[in-house]
């Protein structure tokens, strides 16, 4: 459906993360970004800053009531600041007390059945319906119409509790039928990370996942634009914190965006990039309290497409090597290897073989993991029924990422001159053309990001 055929600008679905509805004065920051673009039709919020954190201690189930009631205190204080802002209109106040009441209730059943999967994510839902309610409020005190509606009416998942799966034909449909029409009259105010399966129940996208549901609300609508607004001025050539010589990224490639958010850059979800490619909607990641300094455009097209664009850094990996005599001139043993793999949710990231190994890194970092353990006894021992398995942790995953990288010559000399002195105990090139990957010991990894990043991007 052309969206143009219910705005009279092209569309925008604008993402708000948690620091940027963090209070009352975050919040209207946010509205002045709204109101300066009337292409953005759909806002999407997180939870405000530190409210998810604390219903996730609650859904671990707190058996003592007066450290269950000092976590629901201080989410309590979190909105009822804004509240107090906003003047206390009465239907919203009564509105978010029952949202309240609701958490009372769900961390009180957890508090007995910890981590029951349903009542966790009803739990964790609850953050943004809070934050979604409050910004609608601020938006109409400015004078716009605005209203805060249920993803849930649209966001139809699978019933994956924790880390459920879109169904994207339904929500493109739920999204047309009931939010498009609607679109030119009033912006629709609504929350990220949460969804519904085909019953009703609440479902999570995992932690993250607000990103990525702004951008299938995108893709659904037919958006031309999705605007991250986030605590940083867009997308940098590696992490400021590390490397003091980075920079932020003007442009983007969504090939390049897509590595860069896979290999550790925590500004965009590794998801996002998903529904952006397969609709062609250009990403823009920006900072909320300081819109005027710009951000990064991701687009499929860009002007420049130099060599080396960034380097990623992910701690924590782990890296599984299995060990089987059968893999020797036989068929079918990866296949197998991927099934048990499949079979416990295990997504792996790089992999390399030999005649009989197989090395394989995992994440323990990422949404992916939703928080759990990845390597469980029942995963270890149906391996070690068909291999022999060694696991080594405290690892970094290190990517250079650009263009061309497997096809221009030099590349593999100039990364590896900066590891000389380093044992690095993977290396993946070739699969893809925007970047090369190795892993280095977790505690020696600083030195060679920072070399690496001044050698490729500072003196280039």
């Amino acid at each position: 459906m052309n969206t143009h055929t219910f705005s009279p600008v092209s569309l925008t679905v604008a993402k708000f993360g948690g620091t940027s509805v963090a209070d009352y004065a975050a919040m209207d920051r946010c509205a002045d970004i709204i109101l300066a673009d009337p292409s953005v039709r759909v806002v999407v919020v997180s939870a405000s800053s530190g409210v998810t954190n604390l219903l996730v201690a609650l859904s671990a189930g707190v058996a003592e009531n007066d450290k269950r009631l000092a976590l629901l205190g201080q989410i309590a204080a979190i909105q009822y600041q804004i509240l107090d802002a906003l003047g206390r209109p009465a239907e919203v106040a009564a509105t978010l007390d029952q949202l309240l009441t609701e958490m009372d209730k769900h961390s009180a059943s957890l508090a007995h059945l910890p981590g029951e999967p349903a009542r966790v994510d009803a739990l964790l839902a609850l953050g943004e319906q809070c934050s979604s309610l409050l910004f609608a409020e601020l938006l109409r005190q400015r004078g716009e119409p605005a209203r805060a509606r249920d993803v849930r009416e649209v966001m139809r998942t699978d019933s994956h509790h924790g880390r459920a799966t879109p169904q994207l034909q339904e929500l493109a449909q739920l999204a047309q039928g009931r939010w498009a029409v609607g679109l030119n009259a009033e912006r629709i105010v609504t929350q990220g990370f949460i969804g519904a399966d085909a019953d009703g129940n609440t479902t999570t996208l995992g932690r993250g996942g607000s990103d990525f549901s702004a951008a299938l609300l995108a893709e659904a609508l037919g958006a031309d634009n999705l605007a991250i607004w986030t605590d940083v001025d867009g997308i940098y050539s590696c992490d400021p914190r590390l490397v003091s010589g980075a920079r932020p990224i003007p442009e983007l490639s969504f090939d390049e965006a897509a590595e860069m958010a896979t290999f550790g850059a925590k500004v965009l979800h590794p998801a996002t990039i998903l529904p952006a490619v397969r609709s062609g909607c250009a990403v823009f990641v920006g900072c909320s309290r300081s819109p005027e300094l710009g951000g990064t455009w991701i687009r499929n097209q860009t002007e420049l497409n130099p060599v080396y664009r960034a380097v990623s850094l992910r701690r924590n990996q782990t890296l599984l090597t299995v060990h089987s005599l059968n893999m020797l001139h036989a068929q079918g043993f990866l296949a197998e290897l991927f099934a048990i793999l499949a079979r416990h949710r295990i997504s792996v990231d790089l992999i390399t073989t030999s005649e009989v190994s197989v090395a394989l890194t995992l994440d323990s970092t990422g949404s992916d993991s939703g928080g759990r353990e990845l390597l469980t006894p029942a995963l270890l021992e149906e391996l070690g029924q068909m291999c022999r398995v060694e696991v080594e942790s405290g690892l970094a995953l290190v990517a250079v990422i650009g263009n061309r990288i497997a096809t221009t010559a030099g590349v593999g000399k100039r990364v590896f001159e900066v590891l000389e002195n380093h044992n690095v105990r993977m290396i993946c090139q070739g699969a893809s053309a925007h970047n090369l990957c190795f892993l280095v010991d977790g505690n020696e990894v600083d030195p060679v990001v920072q070399e690496l990043h001044g050698r490729l991007l500072e003196q280039a």
